[in-house]
């Protein structure tokens, strides 16, 4: 008989994973190193430790440890909203009428709303256990500063935000939750860092950019003793951390007998996506499924979709190592939209080379038509999506519309990152028709490649 499946699937304790999965390690083709910016060569740990935390630093150039066990302490603190729920979407296939089996992640059940708790505590406890004082950061729509602002209040670090300057203004209350845990949070970029003040002349009124604040943190941490930068996506660290989000997601769907065919995520540096679709191709890099998986990203930032696969700064103010990246280009300022952690310029490494290698595909959506997707998930199903996860929404409809249209009975599985509570300002100009659509040029593009750094082979 059949096991039948429940409407919400919770893991029991004991499958909540007790390591994290590194998907570089079945990578045939490795991801290429990250650069010192001054040398041009693969940066080693030491360089790298003057940035992140050391044991961070080891956890992002290893590409051969296929497993790192999850410390105990990180391991208790996941215990208060892990394992993450994998629910069956019943009431949004009925209105789609679709023959199609739609589940989602939801990783919105917890303070910060979010998935990215999964890294900030990580990157909180090492740093504390390397006896730190504190750590800087950049955040775009908020969901990663008020992640790490609970992890640090959680292990008594100081905690200092460089909130990118349109999402600063659209989304007061989430930077109140960010002081609320005791962070310092200031819009960027700012007039307090030699970097901000540059980009500041460079490009007077800007609404600002994820490049942006990465430069501004990691400014401030770098002329700060007992200090250090921790980044909430791209990095291959924070990869490692959120798989998992895929582990228990691949976990559900064993226990119940169920194989995905098409899975979905947003992306905008990639943590997400990253985490989610880590299992998932490592078992397509061995050899042992196959499987669709479907990256989405915004139109007015598409650097999956229009980028070029090159090295490139991480940060706008270059002071960042160089990554070779789907990007399109350090220079780049993205429009203000409402997805603001998918307003980043370049992708992680790790996706870049998945991607490149046809493991995955890429669309590209306009947000309104991600707004009129979150709004019918809301209707149906009850929870208020962030605008990021509503481009995964958007795709997953896409998809099992299709399925209505040829009869195919497929599994979709997409990431629910967070919620959108926070987010009232940009459903507020959705529900009033003051939403545009803006889709960068190819004038823009070129000229934001053409100031790529030119980086011998």
């Amino acid at each position: 008989m059949k096991k039948e499946i429940p409407y919400k699937i919770y893991l029991e304790e004991q499958e909540m994973p007790k390591a994290w999965y590194n998907v570089r390690a079945d990578m045939k083709k490795k991801p290429a190193p990250l650069l010192n910016p001054e040398t041009l060569k693969p940066i080693t740990v030491k360089e790298l430790s003057g940035i992140f935390c050391e044991e961070l630093a080891k956890q992002e150039l290893d590409d051969v440890t296929p497993y790192f066990d999850i410390p105990e302490e990180i391991r208790n603190f996941y215990r208060m909203y892990r394992p993450s729920p994998l629910v069956r979407a019943y009431c949004l296939e009925e209105k789609l009428e679709t023959p199609a089996h739609i589940y989602y992640k939801f990783e919105g059940n917890n303070t910060s709303g979010s998935h990215k708790l999964n890294s900030a505590i990580a990157q909180a406890y090492y740093a504390k256990r390397q006896g730190l004082r504190g750590v800087t950061t950049e955040t775009g729509a908020g969901q990663w500063g008020t992640a790490l602002s609970m992890a640090c209040a959680y292990l008594g670090l100081d905690c200092q935000v460089y909130m990118v300057k349109c999402s600063y203004e659209q989304k007061p209350f989430r930077r109140e939750v960010m002081r609320t845990y005791g962070a310092n949070v200031t819009p960027s970029p700012s007039m307090t860092t030699e970097v901000g003040r540059r980009i500041n002349a460079q490009f007077p009124g800007t609404s600002g950019s994820l490049g942006c604040a990465i430069s501004e943190a990691v400014e401030a941490a770098m002329g700060q003793e007992g200090y250090r930068y921790v980044l909430g996506s791209v990095l291959n660290q924070v990869l490692l951390h959120q798989s998992v989000i895929g582990l228990e997601t691949k976990a559900a769907l064993d226990k119940y007998g169920i194989k995905a065919d098409t899975i979905i995520g947003c992306a905008g540096g990639g943590s997400n996506l990253g985490g989610l679709i880590s299992p998932f191709a490592g078992q397509m890099l061995k050899g042992e499924a196959d499987y669709e998986i479907i990256a989405v990203e915004p139109a007015s930032c598409p650097s999956l979709t229009r980028g070029v696969y090159a090295y490139d700064f991480c940060d706008t103010g270059k002071v960042c190592p160089l990554s070779k990246m789907y990007t399109l280009g350090s220079s780049f300022i993205p429009s203000a939209n409402h997805s603001g952690g998918l307003r980043y310029h370049g992708m992680s490494s790790t996706v870049s080379e998945l991607y490149d290698q046809g493991l995955l595909i890429a669309r590209s959506v306009e947000q309104t038509e991600v707004f009129k997707a979150a709004q019918m998930f809301a209707k149906v199903e009850g929870i208020l999506p962030a605008p990021e996860s509503s481009h995964a929404i958007k795709v997953a409809v896409d998809e099992a519309l299709k399925c209505r249209e040829t009869g195919e009975e497929r599994t979709i599985v997409f990431g629910l990152t967070g919620t959108g509570y926070f987010d009232m300002v940009a459903y507020q100009k959705f529900n009033d028709g003051q939403m545009s659509d803006y889709i960068p040029t190819e004038e823009e593009l070129e000229k934001s490649f053409a100031a790529l750094p030119h980086i011998p082979v």
